[in-house]
């Protein structure tokens, strides 16, 4: 809880230094399509920042330029700072484009990078040129141009230099950033140690597979810095009841954290948050099995199509399926389950809670 940041009130502060210091925390945040409530990057910055504000992170983004857009396990805002570590990898989409991006050529790319140069930063909405063609799958575009986009954004080659709702815009990479040269990209020691680092930080006790979530090629090289951090005493191995065979280590400071008396403090957490989105690791260490339903059939769903965990203290006491109505500003609860008994207090902590939450999805 205290490496998520979700043990105390307000633990970065307001403005765009907090939300600054929240991604440098966190690592990244996970960008998400879905918007039947505020879209999980604002949600998951919200849940540490009482005072969050979204155009605070546009400032970063396009202002500052201090965090930018990459694949982490999924497209993620990251800190601008940890460039070096994702070099490497749009050195390889240079090298070899993975299949999905087969079609794209080479002429596609040089054409779109004169684009840019002449014209300046574009969204897929400014080119109205393109032959338009079938979709090869429900997100897919029309328009061959936003293929080109995206590979060239994979490989670096383009930033998105600003972002309204989904619709991005891009820029060339250098430009964006006011480079001469790129920075020089990390060793893969560099990378390895980010990788481990980045975890310890915010998970504070932590497994291989929480380490290197959906990244198994990188799993032999993290366990081999981990049992060298092991032997020089940074790190010590940690059992946990009911996983006894999953190795997991914490650093020793971490062990000495006293724990934080309860204060029914509510976090009403995004499915893409970072305290959920491993989902063994949450089972757990909370006890609670969540299922993102969005995509199963109305009639075998058991939580609702975008349910919510809420987190109280460190209890996830209940999960609710929520829709923000901003036609008539209203946030209308679809269902809501209980996961445990509570008391008066704490259903009037999270009703507290839900209503400044309402008040977080009308006022943007």
């Amino acid at each position: 809880m205290a490496a998520q940041r979700l043990d105390v009130a307000e633990p970065f502060g307001a403005g765009p230094e907090a939300v600054q210091a929240a991604i440098a925390h966190l690592g990244y945040v996970q960008i998400d399509t879905i918007n039947v409530i505020e879209r999980c990057h604002h949600h998951i910055l919200y849940s540490r920042i009482a005072a969050y504000r979204r155009s605070d992170l546009a400032h970063l983004q396009s202002t500052e330029k201090s965090v930018f857009e990459y694949w982490t396990h999924a497209l993620s805002y990251v800190p601008t700072a940890d460039m070096p570590f994702f070099i490497p990898a749009m050195k390889a989409y240079r090298e070899n484009p993975s299949a999905w991006f087969g079609s794209v050529t080479k002429a596609e790319v040089s054409a779109m990078t004169r684009r840019l140069k002449i014209n300046g930063p574009l969204t897929i909405r400014d080119i109205d040129d393109d032959e338009l063609v079938d979709k090869t799958h429900p997100w897919a575009s029309r328009k061959p141009s936003k293929r080109v986009l995206q590979l060239m954004f994979y490989q670096g080659l383009v930033a998105i230099a600003a972002r309204e709702g989904m619709v991005k815009t891009y820029d060339l990479m250098a430009r964006h950033f006011g480079w001469e040269k790129p920075p020089r990209p990390a060793t893969e020691r560099q990378r390895t140690a980010y990788l481990l680092d980045r975890a310890l930080r915010s998970q504070g006790v932590v497994s291989l597979d929480s380490v290197c979530h959906l990244n198994a090629p990188a799993k032999a090289a993290v366990r081999e810095l981990i049992e060298a951090r092991v032997k020089r005493r940074l790190l010590k191995p940690v059992t946990i009841a009911g996983a006894e065979k999953v190795q997991h280590w914490a650093p020793p400071e971490v062990l000495d954290r006293p724990a934080v008396a309860p204060a029914n403090r509510v976090h009403i957490l995004s499915p893409f948050d970072p305290l959920i989105i491993q989902r063994k690791r949450l089972k757990l260490f909370f006890g609670y099995d969540h299922v993102f339903e969005a995509y199963v059939p109305a009639a075998k769903r058991r939580y609702g199509y975008f349910a919510l965990p809420v987190l109280v203290d460190d209890r996830v006491v209940a999960a609710i399926d929520l829709k923000t109505d901003r036609q008539n500003g209203k946030l209308l609860v679809q269902k809501w389950t209980w996961l445990e008994e509570v008391g008066a207090e704490v259903r009037e902590a999270i009703e507290a809670e839900l209503e400044r939450f309402e008040r977080f999805q009308l006022e943007g």
